[in-house]
């Protein structure tokens, strides 16, 4: 089954494309998961989707909780971020031997938090695909 999955906690595609600008958004069909839990237990049950844009903060707990150019503690959170479900996903694929999604996009609002996510990937790619 292929699909595209679309990780927030409140938003929707067409609200990311609001301040993203990018067409994907509107011109996608997108299966929406708003928590850590709702990611994975559909990713198990569905496989790995051809796309996933990630939000970073997907609790209360993680607004407002850290400022511009600091480093986010992410031991403090009790709610899993965009980036726990990123990690997951990464030693999921690893250990399952599976194929990555074609695309990852972030539409996180938290830079810090969306730069987190981009490396993490970046380094993943870099690994899977012995660049």
């Amino acid at each position: 089954m292929s699909y595209n999955l679309f990780l927030d906690d409140f938003r929707f595609p067409h609200d990311a494309y609001k301040y993203t600008y990018r067409s994907i958004y509107n011109e996608k069909e997108w299966v929406i998961v708003r928590n850590y839990n709702d990611f994975i237990n559909y990713i198990i049950k569905h496989s790995i989707p051809d796309i996933i844009s990630f939000d970073h903060d997907l609790g209360f707990e993680h607004y407002n909780n850290y400022s511009y150019g600091d480093v986010i503690n992410y031991d403090e959170f009790k709610e899993k971020t965009g980036y726990d479900c990123a990690k997951w996903l990464i030693d999921y694929i690893i250990e399952n031997d599976l194929t990555p999604p074609k695309e990852i996009l972030i539409h996180s609002m938290n830079p810090i938090g969306g730069e987190n996510i981009k490396k993490l990937f970046t380094n993943f790619y870099k690994y899977y695909y012995d660049i």
